[in-house]
Order: structure tokens, then sequence, then C-alpha cells
């Protein structure tokens, strides 16, 4: 009886939070946004604390390393008289660990920045689009439609080609390709948007076009859209690193995981270390900001109240 009572009584509590209360509530009972929470929160914390936990510098060589040695720890009946190496010694005798610890604050840079260039412009063609509708909206949505015609890392790689290759026009390049995705989803939120009752009423009452559309439109169009830039932030990451794969990114010797991969594709055999633990960077980076995003889509979507969050 008295559990019984108790979940009533829980179930009254959740029926009066508030909805942005009840979807953190949500997120964070979300199991796939859990791990995901937990891959990022470890990623953010090394790259903001890079300097203390890599014990070497990522860009200097070690001289008193061979090149490309094994993985070498203590606690795993590695010789005591060895310098310990965890992720082993690559191609230029530098300390693997320390070069995969300085990629995580290179990649979370590179995921904020471009996604943040796409949601910029992206989401102010989207919202012209939509809002005003016209021949306007039809000739931005057509522009947006030939950029989405051509797969997305194959016009980043045709973009780095005209702008020279680096790091910066690659991360130009990738917020290019990214902007029609935001576009598209902006306007079309917009025009849902502006159909409600309140989007209506605040014109009835001779409020400005720019108060509503950044007053009442646009703040109201967020939640699909931080949803879009969170799975967004892992396709980005993805991305810099083919290119940086491809020599069009990342330059030596800076840290980056996709340029590691790159430099050591042809140890895969005789050094299989050099390109798994980079490797195996990018993959937890990604699937983190996709199980979050996964999260974030659950969490706040309206139709999913009152469902089994799992």
């Amino acid at each position: 009886m008295s559990e019984n009572i108790a979940r009533l009584k829980g179930e009254i509590e959740i029926k009066h939070l508030s909805p942005g209360r009840e979807a953190v509530r949500r997120l964070f009972r979300h199991r796939s946004a859990q791990v995901g929470m937990i891959i990022l929160t470890l990623l953010i914390l090394c790259a903001i604390f890079a300097e203390w936990i890599a014990p070497y510098d990522p860009v200097l060589p070690i001289k008193t390393v061979t090149r490309r040695e094994p993985p070498c720890i203590h606690l795993l009946g590695c010789p005591q008289e060895q310098e310990e190496h965890i992720f082993g010694i690559d191609g230029n005798s530098r300390d693997l660990f320390s070069r995969v610890i300085f990629g995580s604050r290179l990649s979370l840079q590179v995921g904020l920045v471009t996604i943040s260039f796409a949601i910029l412009i992206g989401g102010i063609i989207g919202a012209i689009a939509g809002f005003v509708g016209g021949w306007i909206d039809d000739a931005l949505m057509r522009f947006m439609d030939v950029l989405m015609a051509f797969p997305s890392l194959l016009l980043a790689i045709a973009i780095v080609t005209v702008l020279g290759t680096g790091l910066i026009n690659a991360l130009l390049a990738i917020g290019i390709v990214s902007i029609p995705r935001y576009a598209r989803l902006v306007r079309s939120t917009v025009l849902s948007i502006r159909e409600q009752d309140f989007v209506i009423a605040a014109t009835s009452i001779g409020a400005s076009q720019k108060r509503i559309l950044f007053g009442h439109i646009l703040p109201n169009s967020l939640t699909p859209l931080i949803v879009q830039a969170t799975l967004g932030i892992a396709t980005a990451i993805l991305d810099a690193a083919a290119l940086s794969f491809l020599g069009l990114g990342a330059e030596p010797p800076r840290p980056e995981w996709g340029l590691m991969l790159g430099e050591e594709r042809n140890s895969i055999f005789n050094a299989p270390h050099l390109v798994f633990f980079p490797g195996v960077a990018i993959m937890l980076t990604v699937l983190g900001f996709n199980l979050l995003g996964d999260g974030l889509r659950d969490s706040l979507d309206p139709r999913l109240r009152g469902t089994a969050v799992g």
C-alpha cells in the first residue's frame, strides 16, 4: 500500500514539472544519453587538462626511444628500465598517448566551430526562406538542393582543393557543406510555427515582423536545431578526420586523429597500435555525440512524454 502511494506521489510530481525540467529528467534517465554523456565528459576533461594528463609533448620527438615501439605498460610486465609509453611510439618518435590526448582538444574545436558556422549561416537562410516565402524561398531552397545533391565529403574535398589545404580551409569546407541541412531544418520549423495561434495573435496586435521572427518563431525552433547540432558535431569530426587522412586538413606535426591515421596507414600490419588508438578515439567521440543526440531527440520530443525511456 505504501509503495503504491509513493509511486502515485511521484507520478503527480512528474506531471507538475515544467516542460524544460521534464526534458532534463528524461535526458538523464535515458540510457543511451547516459553513456554518451559519460564518454563526452571524459573527452572534455581530456581536452581541458591535456597538459596535465599527457606525459610528453605531443609535437617534439623523444630522443631516447626508437620509432614505432609497441606499447609499454609497467603494470602489464613491461621492463621497469624501459620508459613507459602506454600507446607506444609513432613513426616520428613521439608519444602516441600524448598525441591522442591533445587530439581530443582539436576534435572538439573542429566540431564546435564548424557546426556553429553552419547553424549561423544555415539558420539565417532557413529563417528568411520560411518567413518571407515566395520567390526568395524558392531561390534559396533550390540553391540548398544543389549543394545537397553532392556527397558532403566529396564536396568538401572539392572546396578544399580550390581554397588550398590546411585545417582552416578544411573547417570552412565542412561548415559550408553542412549549411543546407540546417537551412532546411530551420525553414520547415519556421513554416510550421508561423501558423501557430500565438504567432497569429502577435500579428493581429501589430507586432513587427522582426519581433515575430526573432521573439516568437526562432526561439521555438531551437529544439530540433539542438538535436541536429549534436549529431552534426559527430559528422563534422568524422569529415575533418577524413580530410586530414587524405592530406587535405590538419598538417604535420599537429596532433589530429585523422592525420595520425594517415601518417601510419602503411604500418597497420607491423605496428597496428599506431592506427588502432586514434581510430578508437574517433569512434568513441562520434559514438558519444550520436548517443547524446538520440537522447536529446527522445527527451525533447513532446510526443514521447509519458513513455518509457530506453
